[in-house]
């Protein structure tokens, strides 16, 4: 459920708010054990999205690194090149 977090800090170009929304819903979405709550939890579950979604944005903003950024494309091309040897 959760496969769908990816490292968001210290790339190029920065995380957007979506992809920050994203990886929220996937948490929360695994600690709750709900795809989609029921309308009684939907109030609550929304909640708690916008909260870590908020918390996370925050989180981004106050992380200082010296680091280069990485780039996107070629962090993608080495998540293909392991999952290639892993999964053959």
């Amino acid at each position: 459920m959760c496969r769908n977090i990816k490292t968001l800090y210290n790339f190029a170009p920065p995380a957007t708010d979506d992809e920050i929304r994203a990886a929220s819903l996937q948490f929360v979405r695994k600690i709750t054990g709900f795809n989609k709550p029921s309308q009684q939890n939907e109030a609550a579950f929304e909640y708690a999205v916008e909260q870590v979604t908020m918390i996370s944005k925050n989180l981004l903003d106050a992380l200082v690194t010296t680091a280069e950024p990485k780039d996107r494309e070629t962090e993608a091309l080495k998540a293909k090149a392991r999952a290639k040897l892993r999964f053959g």
